[in-house]
């Protein structure tokens, strides 16, 4: 019975195999000796295309019936790389022909042209590019368009285009042209050496990503796809020429496009937050888990790191634009919001589409926005910085990784970017908005994981700065990160600047950063400037030990628990006082 059962898994194994091959082949049925392949009508079509023949001569409504039928997006995408360079440039007019005839599809009524002109628009903007890496014989713009009909094609292509993204019409139209701005904008390695965009810049499409990120059913449904898009255009030679799409962007100043955007945003990261916590607890409750409970934590470091979750430097680098572009949306990264992933609505499916560029995924829940989930005293508010910060804290955790290492330094440049900014110092520092920041924390022998419930309610600086010592304390490697040090300790220079300037005075435990003694009295390479720091410190040290015994006594004088600046002051009277044989002023 077993040898029957082995014998019909094999067959049915090769018959699925061969069905595969023939699919790719746009095969409809298999050969035999006495029949030849039956291959789909759309196949046939394609193969005339790829012929040196103008296959519009022996059917003049062959390109009209062509975007009636369903694409075979492997068959026309293999058919391209299987030629040659030489052999593509023989057929170049034919393709200038199909890329031209898909921009006139579009601006059919009938939305199945539409919907197959997209997809094939995409596979040949793929198509040609994979050649062009192997192949550098041919210009990707006169092989798809012709250069003498360049600009023409695609004035009208981007108009198409931006016409269907601002129209109320199917929101899988709109996916599918997203998806192909987006193959458009990453079928090249460096987006500074992909030509076409010249185009792009020259119509524009900033205005329909606008709208997209402030309609709230827009947003849901395309918004990861836009903001993406924003990104990547915005850092298209952004050093080299004007790019349009970076002083759009600065300027940009509708409240209800910057706070979708932040949503989006803010989505994205929380869901890769959530992923990582799921993936968490499954290890903890897992057989390895036991084991080190069993034998000690001292393999507790690899555990961790078997724990991954794919990064997303792509809504990072979103992120990072928005913050250093525009100066209204420094705004949004304090607005509050219920916890993202505690409410979810289920989203439609996509249309089939070519791959997401840059290897990353859109949320898979609904984005959250504050005016359709209003606020419950009795759920924890979070923020846009909030969830940043929590994902910095797990992806700063391992950068042994030069993936994670990258993505890291991206972090702690966006955090310099808000600890520059004065108008997100002020909410930084605000004693009225406290919030609990659970990071994640490194394992570490020396150390068990704090609890959640233990976190108290502080201001947002204080969260940047246990972010800040958390990288210090737990990155003292063989390898030593200088760069992502250096940046660590700019971060906490300009929030330490700003609390000087404004005169703010922070409820914080510095120990942990200040451990300046400790290398004083121990012998190594930074024994003496440790050394030149304390006595640098004598005087502060003097001022703190004359004055403590008296705001005590002062506080139990008068029965008080917990002193404000005002009490403290009056406790510490005289202002002027001689410590240590100097004349001090406090």
């Amino acid at each position: 019975m077993e040898h029957i059962i082995l014998q019909h898994s094999s067959c049915l194994n090769d018959s699925l195999t061969m069905a595969q091959v023939e699919k790719r082949g746009g095969l409809l049925r298999k050969s035999s000796a006495s029949k030849k392949p039956l291959k789909e009508k759309v196949v046939l079509m394609y193969d005339e295309i790829f012929m040196t023949e103008d296959p519009s001569k022996c059917s003049p409504r062959f390109w009209e019936e062509l975007f009636l039928m369903k694409v075979n997006l492997e068959y026309l995408e293999g058919k391209l790389e299987s030629l040659d360079g030489e052999e593509l440039m023989k057929i170049k007019d034919n393709i200038n022909c199909l890329f031209q005839h898909c921009i006139q599809a579009l601006r059919e009524e009938h939305p199945i042209r539409v919907v197959n002109a997209l997809q094939t628009l995409c596979a040949l903007i793929r198509g040609v590019h994979q050649k062009n890496k192997s192949t550098s014989g041919f210009d990707i713009i006169n092989m798809l368009m012709g250069f003498d009909k360049a600009e023409l094609c695609m004035k009208n292509l981007m108009e198409s285009l931006d016409t269907l993204l601002c129209a109320e019409g199917s929101e899988s139209l709109k996916s599918l042209c997203l998806k192909l701005l987006l193959c458009l904008v990453t079928v090249t390695d460096n987006i500074s050496q992909n030509t076409i965009l010249e185009y792009v810049m020259i119509n524009s499409i900033f205005e329909a990503i606008l709208q997209i990120l402030s309609h709230p059913p827009s947003r849901r449904e395309h918004g990861y796809d836009a903001v993406v898009l924003l990104a990547l255009l915005v850092n298209y030679r952004k050093y080299e020429s004007v790019n349009p799409y970076i002083v759009k962007l600065s300027i940009v100043d509708d409240e209800a496009t910057l706070n979708g955007m932040g949503l989006v945003i803010a989505q994205a990261l929380s869901e890769y937050n959530r992923q990582y916590k799921d993936k968490e607890e499954e290890h903890q409750s897992g057989f390895f888990s036991a084991l080190t409970n069993m034998v000690g934590s001292m393999f507790i470091a690899d555990a961790h790191e078997k724990i991954s979750v794919q990064t997303n430097e792509a809504i990072l680098l979103a992120l990072y634009e928005a913050v250093h572009l525009n100066r209204n949306f420094i705004t949004v990264l304090a607005q509050s919001h219920p916890e993202m992933g505690l409410v979810t609505t289920p989203v439609s499916p996509a249309p089939t589409t070519p791959a997401t560029p840059l290897g990353t995924t859109p949320p898979s829940s609904d984005v959250i926005s504050s005016v359709e989930l209003p606020l419950d005293a009795d759920v924890q508010t979070s923020n846009l910085l909030i969830t940043f910060l929590k994902y910095s804290s797990i992806v700063m955790q391992d950068t042994k990784d030069e993936h994670r290492l990258h993505s890291g330094k991206l972090c702690l440049i966006i955090l310099t970017c808000i600890a520059e900014d004065q108008y997100a110092n002020a909410f930084l520092h605000d004693d009225n908005m406290n919030f609990r920041v659970n990071l994640h924390r490194m394992p570490m022998r020396h150390r068990k994981k704090a609890a959640d419930k233990n976190l108290p309610c502080r201001p947002l600086v204080c969260a940047v700065l246990d972010l800040m010592v958390e990288f210090i304390v737990t990155h003292m490697m063989k390898e030593f990160p200088m760069d992502l040090y250096v940046r660590c300790i700019q971060v906490v220079h300009k929030l330490l600047c700003y609390q000087k300037k404004c005169r703010v005075r922070l409820h914080y435990t510095w120990r942990e950063l200040w451990s300046v003694l400790r290398l004083s009295t121990n012998a190594g390479q930074w024994k003496e400037a440790a050394s030149k720091v304390t006595h640098a410190l004598v005087n502060i040290r003097a001022i703190i030990n004359h004055f403590n015994p008296k705001i005590e006594s002062y506080a139990a004088v008068n029965h008080i628990s917990q002193l404000s600046e005002e009490q403290e002051a009056l406790g510490a009277e005289p202002r002027i006082s001689d410590v240590g044989g100097r004349h001090l002023i406090t």
